[in-house]
């Protein structure tokens, strides 16, 4: 079996469209800045990313007393998903039972490579 080739991830907008080609059951997601602005979204309204991402990323902190590093939320419509790595913040949405580890894995390594390209 040939190696697969990962793409190397320069931008934002690249890095939502390679999740969500390597995630079929992912609904969308959005990349955030430290600052929580919204640097790339699913489709065309990233205000509403912006908004949910940030009360997602804000009742994960607030839950735990401290900043997570990632955050997984199970209901019996869908999962919610967000990781912070390097400045960065990914969020995502799902369908039910997606796997959660791989989902996180895959986000955590995209905002690695983001912010080693200095994505910010």
């Amino acid at each position: 079996m040939p190696p697969v080739d990962a793409p190397t991830l320069s931008d934002a907008g690249r890095a939502v469209a390679y999740l969500e080609e390597i995630s079929p059951e992912m609904r969308g997601c959005a990349i955030l800045s430290g600052g929580g602005e919204v640097l790339a979204a699913s489709g065309d309204d990233s205000d509403r990313w912006g908004e949910a991402g940030r009360d997602l990323v804000a009742a994960a902190d607030a839950a735990g007393g401290e900043p997570v590093a990632h955050a997984h939320v199970a209901t019996g419509d869908g999962e919610a998903f967000c990781v912070r790595e390097g400045g960065l913040t990914a969020v995502a949405v799902s369908d039910r039972f997606t796997l959660a580890s791989l989902m996180l894995f895959d986000m955590r390594n995209t905002l690695r490579q983001l912010a080693a390209a200095g994505v910010a």
